[in-house]
C-alpha cells in the first residue's frame, strides 16, 4: 500500500500534476520519435531513388542504343543519301538515344518541296535560330531518301518520343498531305528496313500524331485505312525479304 502510494508521488512530482498528463506526454514523445524516424528513412529513399534517376540505375534504367547487323538485313537497305547536318543546339545536339523502340511518320507541311530542300531547312537552323528542328531521314518526291541525322542521334522532330525513336520527314505535291507512289514506296521500303534492323514491326510505326495529338502526317491522320494500309504493305515488304 505505501508503496503504491509513494509511486503515485513520484508520477504526480514528475509531471507537476496527475498521472494521466504524464502518460499523454509520453505517448506524445513516443509518436514524435515514431514521425522523426518515418520522416528520415522516407528522406533517404527519396535521395536514393533520386539518385538512381540521375544516374539511369535500378527501375530508371534505360537500354542502350543496338541495332542489328547482317547479310539479309544489308541487303534490304534503300539508297540513302547521307547528308548529315552540323552538329548544333538546334537540328542536331550531338545526343545519344536510347533503344529505338518506334518509327515515326512526319509530313514536311511544305508542299512540292524536295528532301534537300527540307534538310537544308534543317541546316540552316544553326545559324537562324528560329526554332528547334530536324529528322532522322527526309524522303523526297522522287523517292529519294536524304539523312540528316544518324540513328543514333536525337533529331528534334517527334517531342518525348526524340530519345528512342527515328523520324521520318515525308514530302507531299499538295495541301491534302497525300504522298505520291515514288515518295509512298521508299517509306515503306525505308520503314521495313528499320524494322527488321532494329527488331520492330509495323505496329512501331506510328504518326507524329501519335504522339502529340499534331495532324501529322495530315493524310495518314484524316484517313485512317491508308495509314492501316500503309503498316500492312511494311509488314509485306518485311515478309517477303528473302531469308538468305
Amino acid at each position: 500500500m505505501n508503496r503504491r502510494k509513494k509511486k503515485n508521488t513520484r508520477v504526480n512530482l514528475y509531471r507537476g500534476g496527475d498521472g494521466k498528463s504524464y502518460y499523454e506526454a509520453n505517448k506524445r514523445r513516443r509518436m514524435s520519435r515514431y514521425i522523426k524516424v518515418g520522416s528520415t528513412i522516407l528522406i533517404t529513399l527519396l535521395l536514393a531513388l533520386s539518385i538512381m534517376k540521375i544516374s539511369g540505375r535500378g527501375i530508371f534504367a534505360q537500354r542502350a542504343y543496338s541495332e542489328l547487323s547482317d547479310e539479309v538485313i544489308s541487303a534490304q537497305k534503300p539508297d540513302i543519301d547521307v547528308e548529315l547536318l552540323t552538329v548544333n543546339e538546334y537540328s542536331r545536339p550531338g545526343l545519344s538515344t536510347n533503344e529505338i523502340t518506334g518509327i515515326v511518320i512526319h509530313y514536311t507541311a511544305n508542299p512540292g518541296s524536295t528532301a534537300m530542300e527540307n534538310r537544308d531547312y534543317f541546316e540552316g537552323l544553326k545559324d537562324s535560330h528560329i526554332t528547334q528542328a530536324s529528322s532522322n531521314f527526309v524522303v523526297g518526291l522522287e523517292g529519294e531518301i536524304v539523312q540528316c541525322v544518324p540513328t543514333w542521334e536525337v533529331a528534334y522532330a517527334s517531342n518525348s518520343r526524340n530519345i528512342d525513336t527515328v523520324s521520318i520527314e515525308c514530302c507531299h505535291p499538295d495541301e491534302t498531305g497525300r504522298f505520291n507512289d515514288a515518295t509512298y514506296q521508299s517509306m515503306v521500303k525505308l520503314c521495313a528496313w528499320l524494322c527488321m534492323k532494329f527488331d520492330l514491326t509495323s505496329e512501331d510505326v506510328i504518326r507524329h500524331y501519335d504522339v502529340t495529338g499534331k495532324n501529322c502526317p495530315k493524310y495518314f491522320v484524316e484517313n485512317e485505312d491508308a495509314f492501316a494500309a500503309f503498316r500492312d504493305d511494311i509488314t509485306q515488304a518485311i515478309e517477303n525479304t528473302p531469308s538468305e
